[in-house]
């Protein structure tokens, strides 16, 4: 008997979305993002079209030139993820300067330790671009001074205008940046495994801290 039964028809072929100019726009960012982060910086932007499925002159119909593109994948990556309440919560000496620093850096935590963030702040390193500087300079004067200022407050030190903090203080919280991105470096870059539950991790960091800060400020800051 023949079967009669047909083999299911093909799909219709997927008409091609027209996107609004903004949605094309972040389309291509978020599509650089994930390209720089992979690939680094010292790619064709060819590669990138080609990933994102459009062609190359409608890339640079939003983006002149590749360091265009790499300077709004800076501002969506450090600067839109930058939250303005750190600064707040930092100077609010309704709390201790101790449960500042915890919720800060968990919060900034939650921030940084992004696969995205972390890949593209190092290779951006790597390149020598002046991206990696414009974010730590931007670090030093919102968070790493005024943590600075409240821990001399806190401890009850001498208060200095900013340019008298010492390398010293600067290079102590620093450190606790440092570790935190480290997760990140360990997790993303050199694909090891990190602890599950990071959180405790650094709550555990920044109590160390504060059980040797003090005694050793106090000496080092001590008059000769």
């Amino acid at each position: 008997m023949t079967d009669l039964r047909r083999a299911p028809e093909a799909p219709p072929p997927r008409k091609r979305v027209r996107m609004r100019p903004q949605e094309r726009e972040q389309q291509i960012v978020e599509g650089a993002i994930r390209y720089f982060s992979e690939h680094g910086f010292d790619v064709d932007t060819r590669g990138l079209a080609a990933q994102l499925g459009i062609t190359h002159s409608l890339l640079f119909r939003y983006f002149p030139n590749k360091d265009a593109l790499i300077e709004r994948v800076y501002r969506e990556i450090f600067v839109a993820r930058w939250n303005p309440y750190w600064e707040i919560l930092i100077e609010d000496r309704s709390q201790s300067i101790e449960a500042r620093m915890h919720a800060f850096f968990q919060d900034y935590a939650r921030t940084v330790l992004d696969r995205d963030w972390i890949r593209v702040f190092f290779f951006a390193g790597l390149k020598g671009s002046p991206l990696n500087a414009k974010f730590l300079a931007m670090m030093r004067a919102r968070v790493l001074l005024p943590l600075c200022r409240e821990l001399r407050h806190g401890l009850n030190l001498p208060a200095v205008p900013d340019e008298r903090i010492t390398e010293f203080e600067q290079e102590l919280v620093w450190g606790i940046i440092g570790r935190i991105v480290y997760f990140g470096v360990r997790k993303w870059i050199y694909q090891t495994p990190v602890p599950d539950d990071l959180a405790q991790h650094i709550d555990a960091t920044v109590d160390a801290f504060f059980d040797g800060v003090g005694s050793v400020l106090r000496r080092r800051l001590a008059p000769p």
